[in-house]
């Protein structure tokens, strides 16, 4: 469960059925700031709360907790390298360096050569070896964590 990707996709579901967070707030009784603290991945809904949005947006808790989010710009963790760098940049700040390097372990030496040009200041090496081995389930889940916040942000955009 990923607070980043959960809060982005409770944004998109809010913006994409054209509701303000003061919208949403007032259907689910609630305070706006509540809203605000999901979106910014500072807390998530209770469960009282989750089944209110499940039924207001007609998915599951499920769905909401763990969203398959649909491809919208990449299907692959290497076709990150085809987002402008800029941009790029402001995404994978969402994430911790560690996740990061992990996701970077199971990547093409292009793709870990644009990281390193993204972020000069860290020093991947040092961390890939703090790190130590990683299983690939783990490389390949925070692959599939970057790639859902790409095709996110991309959803967001269209709205």
């Amino acid at each position: 469960m990923n607070m980043k990707i959960i809060s982005g996709y409770l944004q998109f579901l809010r913006k994409s059925h054209h509701y303000t967070q003061e919208d949403l707030a007032r259907k689910l009784d609630i305070s706006r700031q509540a809203v605000s603290k999901w979106e910014t991945g500072t807390t998530i809904p209770d469960l009282e709360v989750l089944l209110k949005i499940s039924r207001l947006y007609n998915v599951t808790i499920n769905e909401i907790l763990e969203p398959n989010i649909q491809p919208q710009r990449i299907m692959d963790f290497e076709q990150i390298s085809t987002i402008p760098e800029d941009e790029l940049r402001e995404m994978l700040k969402e994430f911790d360096m560690n996740s990061l390097v992990i996701a970077l372990m199971g990547a093409s030496p292009e793709t870990n050569r644009l990281c390193e040009k993204l972020f000069p200041d860290v020093d991947f090496e040092m961390m890939r070896n703090n790190i130590g081995r990683v299983k690939l389930e783990t490389v390949e889940e925070m692959q599939n964590q970057i790639i859902a916040m790409v095709n996110l942000r991309s959803a967001d955009r269209e709205i």
